[in-house]
């Protein structure tokens, strides 16, 4: 993604951008950023919304979720090589068309297969816009100036996950689901234009560098199959169904296929030789296991709100967004400790909170009031940036200085595949522990038939006692079951923080600034 640089200010023909139309061209970068991350969790309080509307149920519902990450995981490793190809400019702009096109497709989709068709395009075209927002950023401020334009690129990329929940909650809410993706159009038919008629001056001449295709390939041969098999395995009871064993068997084959393929080419899409710092293996792993984990908890949280809580969408997302305050404003001093602390402590420290907050969640209750509720949640965003700002500096910091684009990329891709993947493993196993909860506690269900005898006293015939009680079991053995999937998730959290002491001390500093998103 260096197709740009930075553009020389005093070279014939080209004139930079200066003060308000700089500032312009920033806004234009850190508002196609905002809606790529946005789209991220919008959709999360949406998935009982959407799962009625098109009669599915709420495990189909969150491919909406999962889709639009794995597409979005696999489009990243080849951001770099499009900019080279056909400019930093031109593929951004087009993104952005091309972003609004497949949102409108998703906003029009009377069906589960033509919207999760519609968001696996829109991460694709999403995934090249964070990455590229960035570097366009950087490409266009002077040197001195880069701070400022990061700080407002940053500022998007930590407002849009809090916003994105209660901006879907309202629009669900008030008007219908199909809104939650309109409203990307109208931004993408102004910002895309504008983009390009303000950064083409900025186009580098095209470099044909060769793509591995067939690395490609079985990347989206493994990733696809794996995913497909985690949605569908509750569905197909798991590896008693031969569609199960047969994805399960591609994307095992798959993976070997494109690990052995991508260690011995000379131009692999995805650069796994990065692997033999340990400084970088052991990052990577904690990135997965904590975002991974993050991520499971912040689609389950309003799925059980709106679901079983009684929440409408909005509540819903006005209860997890919080978990994005302190995020906010804990970011700038993560920043400063990176260059003064080891980050290996900011990390230990902000995962092992993490996995303290999530501990406190596990006493969950259905008796809950909306900050006994929010309350953790405003807590977990404090450790938040202490996990990300770091972990970025020591897993960059880790590789040599020329593997630096090449690791950043295969972070990314790690970190939003986890978070996909993660999404299924915890959907799955909190319905399939919901059963097994209701099945232990039938037994024990009004043995002394006095509740029954008093429901029927007030006038409920048998079978609505029987629907009532049943009901009510059934609200329990979802909060049991949610209390024992976010123990999982607080052990993730903690073995991250464990897996962290792995890597050394990164041996050079890093400008965070260079992670990409």
């Amino acid at each position: 993604m260096s197709a740009i640089g930075h553009a020389p200010k005093d070279a014939a023909g080209i004139e930079p951008l200066r003060g308000g139309m700089l500032w312009l061209a920033a806004i234009v970068l850190a508002g196609a950023n905002f809606i790529a991350v946005l789209d991220m969790t919008i959709a999360n309080v949406s998935v009982p919304n959407i799962s009625g509307s098109l009669g599915i149920s709420s495990s189909q519902g969150t491919w909406v979720i999962t889709s639009y990450a794995v597409a979005e995981a696999i489009v990243v490793p080849l951001t770099g090589w499009l900019a080279a190809r056909f400019g930093a400019a031109r593929v951004f702009a087009g993104s952005m068309a091309l972003f609004g096109a497949f949102s409108a497709l998703c906003g029009v989709a009377g069906s589960l297969g033509i919207l999760v068709l519609g968001r696996v395009l829109q991460g694709l075209a999403g995934g090249c816009l964070m990455p590229l927002s960035q570097t366009l950023l950087l490409g266009i401020f002077p040197k001195e100036k880069a701070p400022a334009a990061m700080a407002l690129w940053a500022m998007t990329t930590l407002v849009a996950p809090i916003l994105g929940p209660i901006l879907g909650g309202w629009l669900c809410d008030t008007f219908a689901w199909p809104l939650i993706f309109f409203i990307n159009v109208p931004i993408a038919l102004l910002v895309a234009p504008l983009a390009w008629r303000m950064l083409k001056r900025y186009q580098a001449a095209p470099v044909r560098a060769p793509i591995d295709v067939v690395g490609l390939l079985l990347l989206v041969v493994f990733v696809g199959a794996l995913q497909l098999m985690l949605d569908l395995g509750k569905e197909q009871d798991w590896f008693a169904s031969t569609e199960i064993q047969v994805l399960a068997l591609v994307a095992t084959v798959g993976f070997a296929a494109f690990l052995i393929w991508e260690l011995t080419q000379r131009h692999p899409i995805v650069d796994l030789r990065v692997f033999r710092h340990r400084g970088f293996s052991a990052g990577v792993v904690t990135i997965a296991l904590g975002f991974g984990a993050m991520f499971a908890a912040n689609v389950l949280t309003p799925l059980w709100l709106q679901s079983y809580m009684g929440y409408t969408s909005t509540w819903a997302g006005l209860a997890t967004a919080w978990s994005g305050v302190l995020a906010v404003v804990g970011a700038p001093v993560a920043g400063m400790l990176v260059a003064k602390v080891d980050p290996r402590r900011l990390i230990f420290c902000g995962l092992a909170w993490l996995a303290l907050v999530m501990a406190l969640r596990t006493l969950g209750t259905t008796e809950m009031s909306f900050w006994q509720i929010a309350g953790p949640l405003i807590m977990m965003g404090l450790g938040l940036p202490f996990f990300f700002v770091p972990l970025t500096a020591l897993t960059l910091g880790s590789v040599q200085e020329h593997e630096t684009a090449s690791a950043a990329g295969l972070q990314n891709f790690l970190r939003t595949l986890s978070g996909a993947v993660a999404t299924s493993i915890v959907t799955t196993g909190w319905e399939n522990r919901t059963s097994e909860v209701h099945a232990d506690l039938a037994g024990m269900v009004d043995r002394s038939g006095e509740a029954g005898r008093s429901l029927a006293d007030a006038g409920m015939s048998s079978d609505a006692v029987r629907a009532t009680l049943d009901m009510l079991l059934q609200g329990q053995s979802v909060m049991l079951a949610m209390n024992d999937i976010l123990w999982a998730v607080c052990a993730a959290f903690a073995l991250a923080a464990m897996v962290i002491w792995l890597a050394p001390r990164p041996t050079r500093s890093i400008d965070i600034t260079q992670a990409g998103h």
